[in-house]
């Protein structure tokens, strides 16, 4: 079983920055595609953007531009640095690790864009 521990969230005001971290109990090479999910109030779970084994990343339309996935290999964890934060960006986040026959989620972090 593998566990992803995520942490840097919190309180924010509107045009600041933010970042979130997701660290696996496992290489991060074992994944194919990892990626930053956010839910918030009476929405749908959304995609934010992903990152490949390959280092390749795609983001929602919303966040290009103002957010940006890492990775640090040796740290077995990924990264989504968001900047420029507006109020709709308030949510839960959650990343997402998958495997071909398998995916794994982090438990959650709050980000609150307010002044």
């Amino acid at each position: 079983q593998v566990q992803l521990v995520e942490s840097g969230g919190g309180l924010v005001q509107p045009g600041g920055s933010l970042r979130l971290s997701c660290a696996a109990s496992a290489s991060i090479f074992t994944f194919y595609a990892m990626g930053w999910y956010r839910q918030a109030p009476g929405k749908q779970r959304e995609l934010v953007g992903i990152i490949t084994t390959g280092g390749n990343t795609n983001y929602a339309g919303s966040v290009k531009g103002r957010f940006t996935i890492s990775r640090d290999n040796a740290k077995n964890t990924v990264y989504l640095q968001m900047s420029s934060l507006k109020p709709e960006d308030t949510a839960v986040y959650y990343c997402n690790f998958k495997r071909t026959y398998e995916e794994y989620w982090g438990q959650g972090t709050q980000v609150t864009v307010s002044s």
